[in-house]
């Protein structure tokens, strides 16, 4: 079987991969990669898995790619992930996931391939919900609050069109908050491990930066996520879409107070405006009962574990 993973050079696709190889031997793995991707998160696994130049923007490439893999199962993780970004930069961060997300499924479709297809959506759909709304089902209406959830919105819509249009295998996620070990340091409580690790080492000096520390969040192990992808690409029916997330809910102030814990050194933090989004999404608290009750799937890691080894990660990283 043949498995292909576009964003392998990614957090959540180097860790699909170190999943798929220590768990299905049967499977040959390839993945997308421009020339310019940075090889630090799969350097431990390159000699296992089979790299293909492409690009998501470039459809003359991804037919070629597509030719010469000929994926059973795809998924597809690879977008610009940062919302923050998305407000300074949202043509590119709407080219890179729509316009990448319609190259890759015509590249199938063009082919005349039929392999599994799993489209990787986000919580960020959903937007500002109400508090009647929580815990947000996956019938819970699209409020996009930044460049990024549109993309998403899009994405996900994509998805399920080629589907209705095209008969093609394909299941959408909305994965809510997931992190640990090479999370990209945009992200919150990366930014904040980071920042705590380079005080410990006595690069950066107090206080560290922080942005909206109110938010609430549900969040999960990025290794239960993909875990929850593979199990979830065996059972799930064409057309589905499920929600996944964590059993943990916390504040973005206690993410942050967790990882302080967790430190021998003295941590003070203040408020950097430039961290603060336009508009932001303050409360993210999913119902993953379809999921759950679908595969059985459920979150292993504890959140301590994930901060904790997160933080270790950025630790290891200055020595």
């Amino acid at each position: 079987m043949k498995v292909l993973i576009t964003g392998i050079t990614g957090n959540v696709g180097s860790h699909l991969a170190d999943y798929i190889l220590e768990n299905e031997s049967s499977v040959e793995l390839y993945g997308i990669a421009r020339w310019r991707s940075p090889l630090d998160n799969i350097q431990h696994i390159k000699d296992k898995i089979n790299l293909v130049l492409a690009d998501l923007n470039d459809l003359n490439s991804m037919i070629k790619a597509m030719e010469s893999i000929k994926p059973d199962i795809v998924f597809h993780l690879a977008a610009q992930s940062f919302v923050q970004f998305s407000f300074a930069a949202p043509a590119e961060t709407l080219n890179t996931n729509i316009i990448g997300t319609s190259n890759l499924l015509e590249s199938i479709r063009v082919t005349k391939l039929n392999p599994k297809i799993h489209i990787c959506s986000s919580s960020e759909v959903y937007g500002q919900v109400e508090q009647d709304e929580i815990p947000i089902t996956e019938t819970n209406p699209f409020r996009p609050a930044s460049p990024y959830a549109v993309s998403k919105v899009a994405e996900d819509m994509l998805g399920y069109q080629y589907y209705l249009s095209y008969n093609m295998h394909i299941v959408r996620t909305r994965m809510f908050t997931h992190t640990g070990p090479r999370r990209g340091d945009v992200f919150a409580e990366s930014w904040f491990a980071k920042q705590i690790a380079l005080v410990e080492h006595n690069v950066i000096s107090n206080p560290i930066k922080v942005g909206n520390l109110d938010s609430i969040r549900t969040i999960m192990d990025v290794r239960d996520a993909v875990r929850a992808y593979w199990v979830m690409m065996q059972k799930s029916e064409p057309g589905e879409v499920y929600n996944i997330g964590g059993d943990t809910t916390v504040s973005i102030e206690d993410i942050l107070n967790k990882l302080i814990e967790y430190s021998n050194t003295t941590i003070k933090f203040e408020t950097d405006p430039s961290l603060l989004r336009p508009s932001d999404v303050t409360l993210q608290i999913p119902s993953t009962d379809k999921f759950k009750k679908l595969t059985g799937w459920e979150p292993k890691i504890s959140y301590e574990d994930t901060l904790l080894d997160l933080l270790n990660y950025h630790r290891l990283k200055l020595q």
